[in-house]
């Protein structure tokens, strides 16, 4: 079998999920419309081949408030989708829209069939993707309609007016990348044909957070964040960041400090106690846990702990029992003493890295979690979990192929849940199976490169330059990373560092951090072939948002080191001709 092109199936891919409508529109090119869109595209049917094995990452929950059967999962990198059999099976609902990451997902509570999807992860993560605003399906995920906020690019979550039907609040995080955009609470009356912005803070800051007070609806608490991640850094707190307030609906605001941090602070969580709701639950990142028993009013310390707040922040209270809260957190921790203490929540044979937990107000030991790993499910309070081992969200940073016959093999690196090797067809009349994947590589995944000659060899890449040889045949894994020298400083490896397998001989590779790297025997040595071709910045003079790095929470957390090479290529013409670019901005030949 020859080779494929896999830019040109990707772009195909792309669009067929983008435009799965396409094959019912007339095959003439129509204004506006590009030629992909309407004529051999057309001819490509998507068909699933997993995996499942290992899930992805989940965002949110929502689940029907009559009949827990029946509920939604928000994936960060995989659209929508709902069960209505306690997940024995599936639907992909959102596949039709123009964003895959989701926020937040909400039910509405004065009409169940209506269902609110905010697009862009709410999360500050360096892999997170943006969405385009508001969506609202009327029909239980049928059909949906953009309601708007399309510059908001993450929706941290909707709350609803208990009392007023149409009430619709949202908290606007803003761009992570740049300035602006609709960032702020927003609040619609219609149902989201309309929005008005009812409170901003400022270009940096947005919204991850919106309650409604259950027992006075016209008062409203939500938390904002100022952060900004680049290729050189993140900065995870600001002025701007902070707890505020209304007691008329939206109309004036103030920001709550009665017994709260002053400074810069990082990103916050609230959690409302549905037990007792003048308790409320305060985690702020790089501070710690506070209780209020007034409604707001006032607030004291509980407690130490919180949580690293670009990939996590999310308290969710217990129910029935008002001294019980739930933190999401590499691992999942739970207080039963009002916040002074958190304990580890259990989590054996379980994937850690956790973003969304459902408890189910009849039988608070009933949970749902969703996590990097995707979705479990506990009935004895987390003692126990079970994993839905058939949602097929697992995130790719890439995608090979190779030239194994019959049926050649799909290689990748996913997000948390390693690099993985699966069939792109089988004679199974089930298709491809969650026992047809191999793990080829353990961490998250990037470039996976495969012998053109011998597909048992198979080059699989982790975080920060973890290079093995895994030798499909036997299963046998070699760590072939290049290593310094003393007394050579650290090399500095890219999150996802560049791996070229050159097309002239198969059994040489070129790799990179700062420096290139050659190996002529399959990685067993490495000679390097540059000098440092960043411009070796330090990322700590450097400016953003107004800020030094040096003073804001979370300096740097979650970005890969800086100075060092994020793309590398060899010409497929010329043997040996090589380019390479830096994350600051250089390109060498």
């Amino acid at each position: 079998m020859k080779s494929i092109d896999l830019a040109a199936l990707c772009a195909a891919l792309f669009v067929c999920l983008a435009s799965p409508a396409q094959k019912k529109e007339s095959k003439k090119e129509k204004k506006g419309e590009s030629p992909s869109q309407t004529s051999e595209i057309q001819g490509f049917n998507l068909r699933s081949i997993g995996p499942a094995l290992t899930s992805g990452r989940i965002s949110d929950l929502a689940v029907h408030p009559k009949n827990p059967h029946l509920f939604y999962v928000a994936a960060a990198s995989g659209g929508v989708w709902k069960t209505e059999n306690k997940g024995t099976t599936w639907t992909s609902i959102f596949d039709g829209q123009a964003s895959f990451s989701i926020g937040c997902v909400a039910i509405d509570p004065h009409d169940h069939h209506s269902v609110w999807v905010g697009t862009g992860e709410n999360n500050n993560q360096r892999s997170v993707a943006y969405g385009d605003g508001v969506y609202r399906s009327k029909d239980g995920g049928k059909t949906w309609k953009n309601t708007g906020l399309k510059e908001s690019e993450h929706i941290g979550n909707l709350a609803f007016h208990p009392q007023k039907p149409g009430e619709v609040w949202v908290a606007a995080y803003g761009p992570l990348w740049k300035s602006g955009g609709e960032r702020g609470i927003y609040k619609s009356t219609d149902d989201g044909e309309s929005w008005e912005r009812a409170y901003f803070v400022d270009e940096n800051t947005g919204f991850n957070e919106v309650h409604i007070h259950p027992l006075r609806p016209e008062w409203i608490y939500a938390t904002a964040h100022q952060r900004r991640r680049a290729v050189h850094t993140y900065m995870g707190a600001g002025p701007g960041s902070g707890l505020y307030r209304s007691k008329d609906g939206g109309r004036s605001w103030e920001k709550v400090s009665g017994g709260l941090p002053g400074g810069d602070l990082g990103r916050l969580s609230l959690a409302i106690s549905p037990a007792k709701p003048d308790r409320m639950y305060l985690l702020i990142e790089g501070q710690g846990t506070y209780r209020s028993d007034d409604a707001g009013a006032s607030w004291s310390k509980a407690g130490g702990h919180f949580t690293a707040g670009n990939y996590y922040a999310e308290l969710v209270a217990d129910p029935a029992e008002s001294d019980v809260v739930y933190s999401m957190d590499t691992y999942a921790q739970v207080s039963r003493n009002a916040g002074q203490s958190f304990q580890l929540l259990g989590e054996s044979q379980k994937h850690v890295d956790n973003h969304a937990l459902w408890i189910d107000p009849q039988r608070p030991e009933h949970l749902m979690m969703g996590c990097d790993g995707g979705l479990y499910t506990s009935y004895d309070g987390g003692k126990n979990w079970d994993f839905a081992a058939n949602l097929p969200i697992a995130q790719f940073y890439r995608v090979s192929t190779d030239n194994a016959l019959p049926f050649y093999n799909v290689y990748g690196g996913t997000q948390d849940n390693f690099s993985l090797k699966g069939p792109s067809q089988t004679l199974s009349q089930h298709g491809a199976l969650n026992s047809d994947w191999v793990v080829t590589n353990t961490g998250d995944g990037f470039e996976t490169r495969v012998d053109p000659t011998d597909e048992n060899i198979v080059y699989a890449q982790s975080q920060y330059g973890g290079l093995v040889r895994f030798d499909a045949s036997n299963g046998e894994q070699l760590n072939i990373k290049p290593v310094e020298g003393e007394p050579e400083p650290a090399y500095r490896w890219n999150w996802d560092a560049p791996l070229v397998l050159s097309p002239h001989d198969p059994k040489t590779l070129y790799f990179a951090a700062q420096k290139v790297f050659v190996s002529r025997d399959q990685g067993a040595s490495w000679s390097v072939l540059s000098g440092d071709l960043s411009r070796n910045l330090d990322r700590n003079t450097i400016e953003t948002m107004g800020f030094w790095p040096a003073r804001t929470v979370a300096r740097h957390q979650s970005t890969s080191f800086y100075g060092n090479l994020t793309a590398l290529d060899e010409s497929p013409v010329v043997e040996g001709l090589l380019y390479a670019g830096s994350d600051d901005g250089r390109i060498h030949r």
